[in-house]
């Protein structure tokens, strides 16, 4: 790609940064406000005329001179031929296609049975206009559906696409509420919207896009469109509404015959099987390193929420505010996509329980070089995890400028994509299903509507999205009234409120960067919403006489008090406190008769249950410090956890009896202890000597372990008991870990108010 000089290049990134350009062909063009999404898509461009460049080379060194030396140095004939062996595409169920990485999670979760699934990867978009007329809407539809191959996509149970030419085009849904009271027609939209916002799809009979139309009081009108994203990205969105709108205005040109998806996804294959590649090894280097995504507080895990009901909230920067915002950034030396993204970081971290984490961005990748590709329908997104490291309190100027060469870093191998590392990490015992399920979607420079679009069928008045195995999804809209934020998140997986302070905060926080320079260079304030705050204030409270008694205390206490009380329900069995203390005596019997020394730790590997209570009372009972260890974790990760504690004894049971995982480790069977006469009692320990330790997987994913001593676990019965306590039946007993399952609850009677159990251990105690 030959240039006679600059301008054509200079003329291309001065209409992306915000100052001139003119005489500072060595400055740096990120530093002046050229977003790294942008320098994509140019890339994308500048092959398209025939250069071979790459976001990575560009991005090492961003100045006017240095990409000119590049676009100059390497070209690549404009019609060079497609790689060899690549066939021409056919239509019809013998000719289907393998799905794209993105399609297939999107396919695999929108089964029954997926945890957060049974949903399709969906947008629904409402807009608001005057008099559209459904004779012409229908036509338009009918034409827009010929134009795009994709619309007439079936995908079968195989787990492939194909295009049905022979597919009818869609009828357009008519609902006429125009005649009714301003209220009523109000209630039905909202209830239209209910039905449709949230749909899946039959995408294995070729219903991929839906659209309906309302007419309502005094003209107005309301156009519901749906699409399944198997065969959209946000781009060919946009595509889809301009389209309608031109051919509702008369204008829409033909489909392209020549142009086709499948043809598109193998030339590509072919074409990036190196960099591919290089990137899986640049992930695979990473893969042992690389934290899971943010660990936010849950109200119930994401295996109880059943179908997930997304729900959006929304706030606009005004078109100043987010110009103001754009230029702090430019310099402050990082572009606005990072701005928000180290904004959203901040928040998560904030309310998350790692500093460091993953957060899951969908990539622009279509690639123009290929004719027709720009006025495509389909789904070229490409997925990125970018490692957020909040751990450190820093500048939010110093943050997004982190965050940034982080995501540089990543981007530049965006070949390999973030479905097949967070594969890799499944196959490694490194996560459970999706790694990384809050996402990061920034949609700068891609409008969603048109002029043509907004002055034929109307104005945006409505929009919401649903990804299947995804909790929090934020998307981010650019148009001239300013920047869109929004937040689509998983309504039931959340407690109460929660998204809506973490959603207050981050549009805080940005209204401020927005407005002054000074904040960019203080590490962000995220005071604690005033609820929390008054909870925490509560449970800091020292006010109370603490008993400085050993965990286990109480359990022994209400034992020998009344043995016969009801301790444990499991199924159809009781266990009373008589026979929960005999049996955990029975265990300390065992580890003190094998050598167990005051305070050493034993691992405890058995199934949630009475044994795995037994097992734990037993080993305090004894004096010992209990160490909760998952059996079904990886065994690489046990051993790991087994050295760092210094365990010598791991408490399981026949069925889950392995050999030792390290030199020096023996597993006891605890069935061993039923064999023991109890000790007479537990044995005396100190306040200060260790309980329990737990281990987590950390912000790097290796092992790390927070131990909880006798007095510290006692003072937090007592703060609970003092916030929560009403009454003798209603007493906290124990406190445990959030990764095991103990919990010793007197049983609830008449009464007793509503706090009537015992108590799980808090990211707040």
């Amino acid at each position: 790609m030959k240039h006679s000089s600059a301008t054509t290049l200079v003329s291309q990134l001065q209409a992306l940064v915000p100052v001139p350009l003119a005489g500072r062909e060595d400055d740096n063009l990120i530093e002046m406000g050229l977003d790294s999404l942008h320098v994509m898509r140019l890339v994308n461009a500048w092959r398209s005329r025939g250069a071979r460049v790459t976001f990575a080379e560009l991005i090492a060194q961003p100045t006017l001179r240095h990409w000119l030396a590049l676009l100059e140095a390497a070209p690549l004939p404009v019609d060079a031929p497609p790689p060899s062996g690549v066939p021409d595409a056919q239509d019809g169920p013998d000719s289907a296609f393998a799905l794209t990485d993105v399609q297939h999670a999107y396919w695999i979760g929108r089964q029954d049975g997926q945890v957060l699934g049974g949903v399709g990867c969906h947008a629904y978009v409402e807009l608001d206009g005057h008099g559209v007329d459904q004779v012409r809407l229908q036509t338009a539809w009918r034409q827009v559906f010929e134009r795009h191959a994709m619309l007439r996509t079936r995908f079968t149970d195989a787990g492939r696409q194909y295009v049905d030419e022979a597919l009818p085009a869609p009828v357009l849904a008519v609902h006429d509420f125009s005649t009714l009271p301003a209220e009523d027609a109000e209630a039905r939209t909202l209830a239209l919207r209910e039905a449709l916002s949230h749909r899946r799809l039959r995408v294995d009979a070729g219903e991929v896009a839906g659209l309906a139309l309302s007419r309502l009081p005094r003209g107005r009108t309301r156009l519901h469109v749906n699409v399944d994203l198997l065969v959209a990205d946000v781009h060919s969105l946009h595509i889809l509404l301009r389209d309608l709108a031109a051919a509702y205005a008369g204008e829409v040109p033909p489909a392209d015959p020549a142009w086709r998806f499948s043809r598109y996804l193998a030339i590509e294959a072919e074409r990036r099987r190196p960099q591919r590649e290089a990137a899986r090894r640049y992930w695979q280097d990473a893969l042992a390193e690389l934290p899971t995504g943010p660990r936010l507080p849950l109200a119930k895990t994401p295996a109880a929420v059943g179908r997930p009901r997304f729900v959006r909230r929304s706030h606009r920067l005004t078109a100043p505010r987010w110009q103001s915002l754009r230029a702090f950034a430019a310099a402050n030396q990082v572009t606005a996509a990072m701005v928000l993204a180290s904004a959203y970081a901040e928040v998560l971290a904030r309310w998350s329980g790692d500093t460091q984490f993953l957060l899951n961005m969908p990539l622009f990748d279509r690639q123009t070089e290929h004719p027709g590709i720009e006025h495509a329908v389909a789904d070229f997104t490409n997925l990125l995890l970018l490692r957020c490291d909040c751990r450190k309190p820093v500048s939010f100027a110093e943050r997004a400028r982190r965050i940034q060469r982080q995501f540089h870093r990543d981007v530049a191998h965006a070949a390999y994509s973030a479905v097949a590392v967070q594969r890799d990490l499944v196959k490694h015992g490194r996560a459970e299903g999706v790694a990384a399920p809050v996402v990061f979607a920034c949609n700068l420079g891609t409008p969603l509507l048109s002029d043509t679009c907004k002055a034929m069928l109307g104005e945006l008045g409505y929009m919401v999205s649903q990804t299947p195995q995804v909790w929090l999804d934020h998307q981010v809209y650019e148009d001239e009234t300013g920047l869109l934020l929004a937040w689509d998140a998983v309504e039931g997986l959340f407690p109460d409120g929660l998204i809506d302070d973490m959603f207050r905060a981050y549009c805080g926080l940005l209204e401020r960067l927005a407005a002054d320079a000074a904040h960019w260079q203080q590490a962000p304030s995220l005071p604690l919403p005033a609820a929390q705050a008054a909870v925490r204030e509560v449970v800091n409270r020292t006010n109370w006489a603490h008993t400085a008694q050993p965990l286990h205390a109480g359990l022994f206490a209400v034992a020998a008090e009344t043995p016969s009380r009801t301790a444990l329900i499991a199924g159809e069995r009781n266990v009373s406190y008589g026979e929960l203390a005999e049996r955990a005596l029975r265990v300390a019997a065992l580890l003190r008769e094998r050598g167990l020394a005051p305070g050493e730790p034993v691992a405890v590997s058995l199934p949630r249950g009475v044994d795995q209570v037994c097992a734990v009372f037993g080993v305090l009972a004894a004096g010992g410090c209990y160490v909760p260890v998952g059996m079904h974790q990886p065994p690489a990760r046990q051993e790991k956890i087994h050295a760092s504690a210094g365990i010598r004894w791991v408490l399981g049971d026949a069925v889950h009896l392995n050999e030792a995982v390290r030199d020096g480790t023996t597993r006891l069977d605890l069935a061993e202890a039923w064999r023991f006469a109890p000790l007479p009692g537990p044995v005396t320990v100190p306040a200060e000597a260790r309980a329990y330790l737990i281990f987590t997987s950390g912000s790097t994913g290796a092992p790390k372990g927070v131990a909880m001593t006798h007095a510290s676990a006692a003072n937090t019965i007592d703060a609970l008991n003092a916030r929560y306590g009403v009454g003798e039946h209603c007493r906290v007993l124990a406190v445990s870990s959030l990764d095991f399952d103990l919990s010793v609850r007197p049983v609830r009677r008449a009464g007793c108010g509503r706090h009537g159990g015992g108590a799980r251990r808090s990211a707040a105690s």
